[in-house]
């Protein structure tokens, strides 16, 4: 079911620093929920999908560490994260 996944988008920032980022849309609470979803829009989009949220915590090392490679200056293999992602329901 879909309410027992988590919505997550990963985007390259529009600003200055033109970081990598992921967010998790269904984890914002309503103070961030507007900044955090305008940032994403705002973005380049990259990839985004769903996580079992029972297994959120192995995806969300995934994920993290794809980004943090890109930040690195690794080329985005959206290939080999969307097989890695595949155990997790991404």
């Amino acid at each position: 079911m879909i309410s027992d996944r988590t919505l997550f988008e990963i985007y390259r920032e529009s600003g200055y620093s033109r970081k990598y980022r992921v967010v998790y849309f269904t984890e914002l609470g309503e103070h961030d929920k507007e900044t955090e979803i305008s940032r994403a829009l705002a973005g380049e989009h990259l990839l985004d999908g769903f996580i079992r949220d029972l297994d959120k915590a192995a995806a969300k090392r995934v994920i993290h560490a794809f980004v943090d490679g890109l930040n690195r200056g690794e080329n985005p293999d959206l290939e080999r994260l969307r097989r890695e992602l595949a155990p997790y329901g991404g």
